[in-house]
């Protein structure tokens, strides 16, 4: 029961810090989905991803810190988490893999002296 109202909090704090901030939107006819890039208040880009015209996420998402630098990438496919997700903070990676919107496996990663950016 906890999990579940943390999710839901977790989700409404999402939901509405996504309808602050700025946005661009494009309608790309070659893959027939509206691309958008969402900004931080700096400028600088939060996150860019695609959705369906039914307002369904699509594809892969990528979310940056106020930095520039990418911590999350992502991917949904009509509107459901599926394959690997990973999630980057200072020297630890997590890999997620996700199978019909539910995880089927997570993976942790330590690197103390990293050699490639994540950029």
């Amino acid at each position: 029961m906890k999990k579940s109202i943390l999710f839901t909090f977790a989700f409404l704090i999402t939901v509405v810090s996504f309808a602050q901030q700025e946005r661009t939107l494009k309608f790309n006819k070659d893959t027939n989905l509206i691309d958008v890039v969402y900004y931080h208040d700096n400028g600088a880009v939060s996150q860019t991803g695609a959705y369906t015209t039914d307002g369904k996420l699509q594809g892969e998402w990528l979310s940056f810190n106020t930095e520039g630098k990418k911590v999350i990438s992502a991917n949904y496919d009509n509107g459901q988490k599926v394959g690997k997700w990973f999630y980057w903070k200072e020297t630890t990676l997590k890999e997620v893999d996700y199978n019909s919107n539910a995880i089927a496996s997570v993976k942790d990663w330590e690197f103390k002296n990293p050699i490639a950016s994540s950029n």
